[in-house]
Protein backbone atom coordinates (compact mmCIF):
# COMPACT_ATOMS: atom_id res chain seq x y z
CA UNK A 1 0.00 0.00 0.00
CA UNK A 2 3.28 2.20 0.84
CA UNK A 3 4.39 3.73 -2.02
CA UNK A 4 7.26 5.50 -0.27
CA UNK A 5 8.18 6.97 3.26
CA UNK A 6 9.86 10.20 4.66
CA UNK A 7 11.31 11.31 7.69
CA UNK A 8 13.65 14.00 8.64
CA UNK A 9 16.80 14.17 10.56
CA UNK A 10 18.65 15.80 13.01
CA UNK A 11 21.68 15.05 11.71
CA UNK A 12 21.51 13.96 8.07
CA UNK A 13 25.04 12.65 8.08
CA UNK A 14 24.54 10.57 10.57
CA UNK A 15 21.36 9.46 9.63
CA UNK A 16 22.99 8.91 5.75
CA UNK A 17 26.33 7.13 7.52
CA UNK A 18 23.75 4.77 9.32
CA UNK A 19 20.91 4.13 6.40
CA UNK A 20 24.46 3.94 3.98
CA UNK A 21 25.30 1.12 6.63
CA UNK A 22 22.25 -1.00 7.17
CA UNK A 23 20.39 -0.92 4.12
CA UNK A 24 23.01 -2.89 2.40
CA UNK A 25 22.74 -5.94 3.82
CA UNK A 26 19.00 -6.20 3.13
CA UNK A 27 19.68 -4.64 -0.51
CA UNK A 28 19.14 -1.26 -0.28
CA UNK A 29 21.17 1.76 -1.15
CA UNK A 30 20.88 6.07 -1.95
CA UNK A 31 20.03 5.87 -5.18
CA UNK A 32 19.17 10.09 -5.29
CA UNK A 33 20.23 12.77 -3.77
CA UNK A 34 18.88 16.25 -4.11
CA UNK A 35 21.30 18.41 -1.82
CA UNK A 36 20.75 16.92 1.62
CA UNK A 37 17.87 15.11 1.17
CA UNK A 38 18.75 10.84 0.10
CA UNK A 39 16.12 8.59 -1.65
CA UNK A 40 16.78 5.19 -0.72
CA UNK A 41 15.49 2.15 -2.44
CA UNK A 42 16.11 -1.39 -4.63
CA UNK A 43 15.70 -0.43 -7.88
CA UNK A 44 13.99 3.08 -7.28
CA UNK A 45 13.69 5.27 -4.38
CA UNK A 46 11.00 4.68 -1.77
CA UNK A 47 12.59 5.48 1.38
CA UNK A 48 14.20 9.17 2.15
CA UNK A 49 15.93 10.92 4.74
CA UNK A 50 16.52 14.89 4.90
CA UNK A 51 17.22 17.42 7.30
CA UNK A 52 14.11 18.97 10.15
CA UNK A 53 12.07 21.37 8.13
CA UNK A 54 8.92 22.09 10.37
CA UNK A 55 8.74 22.83 13.50
CA UNK A 56 7.49 21.10 16.64
CA UNK A 57 9.49 18.06 18.24
CA UNK A 58 9.63 14.73 16.05
CA UNK A 59 8.21 11.59 17.22
CA UNK A 60 9.58 8.32 17.17
CA UNK A 61 8.49 6.55 13.76
CA UNK A 62 8.50 2.61 13.20
CA UNK A 63 10.24 1.44 10.07
CA UNK A 64 9.91 -1.80 9.34
CA UNK A 65 12.08 -2.68 6.00
CA UNK A 66 11.59 -6.13 3.98
CA UNK A 67 14.70 -8.19 4.24
CA UNK A 68 14.59 -10.93 1.68
CA UNK A 69 15.48 -13.73 3.55
CA UNK A 70 15.98 -14.00 7.85
CA UNK A 71 20.13 -14.22 6.76
CA UNK A 72 19.72 -10.19 5.54
CA UNK A 73 17.64 -9.89 8.83
CA UNK A 74 20.54 -10.98 10.75
CA UNK A 75 23.06 -9.20 8.53
CA UNK A 76 21.16 -6.08 8.78
CA UNK A 77 21.16 -6.44 13.02
CA UNK A 78 24.82 -7.08 12.67
CA UNK A 79 25.49 -3.91 10.81
CA UNK A 80 23.46 -1.48 13.13
CA UNK A 81 25.21 -3.14 15.97
CA UNK A 82 28.56 -2.49 14.60
CA UNK A 83 27.85 0.92 13.87
CA UNK A 84 26.57 1.68 17.39
CA UNK A 85 22.78 1.22 17.18
CA UNK A 86 21.04 0.85 20.21
CA UNK A 87 19.77 -2.81 20.09
CA UNK A 88 15.47 -2.76 20.67
CA UNK A 89 15.59 -6.52 19.77
CA UNK A 90 17.65 -8.90 18.60
CA UNK A 91 17.11 -11.16 15.41
CA UNK A 92 13.86 -13.98 16.24
CA UNK A 93 10.67 -15.01 15.15
CA UNK A 94 7.81 -12.89 16.05
CA UNK A 95 4.79 -15.73 16.04
CA UNK A 96 2.33 -13.54 17.72
CA UNK A 97 2.43 -11.75 14.46
CA UNK A 98 2.75 -14.66 11.99
CA UNK A 99 4.87 -17.90 12.34
CA UNK A 100 7.14 -17.12 10.11
CA UNK A 101 7.43 -13.28 11.21
CA UNK A 102 11.53 -13.04 12.04
CA UNK A 103 12.45 -9.21 12.92
CA UNK A 104 15.10 -7.23 14.22
CA UNK A 105 14.80 -3.85 15.87
CA UNK A 106 17.33 -1.16 16.40
CA UNK A 107 17.30 2.71 16.45
CA UNK A 108 18.55 5.17 14.24
CA UNK A 109 20.45 8.01 15.17
CA UNK A 110 16.95 10.15 15.47
CA UNK A 111 15.57 7.42 18.00
CA UNK A 112 13.76 5.93 15.31
CA UNK A 113 12.68 2.19 15.75
CA UNK A 114 14.20 0.53 12.47
CA UNK A 115 12.97 -3.09 11.72
CA UNK A 116 14.07 -5.88 9.37
CA UNK A 117 11.86 -8.34 8.82
CA UNK A 118 11.62 -11.23 6.37
CA UNK A 119 7.87 -12.94 6.09
CA UNK A 120 9.47 -16.29 4.41
CA UNK A 121 9.48 -19.60 6.43
CA UNK A 122 13.24 -20.50 7.99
Amino acid sequence: MLDHLSIQCADVAASKAFYDTVLAPIGGSALLEFGDVYGYGRDRPTFWIGPVTTPGAAREAHIALESPDRASVVAFFDAAVAHGAEVLHEPRVWPEYHPNYFGAFVRDPDGNNVEAVCHLPG
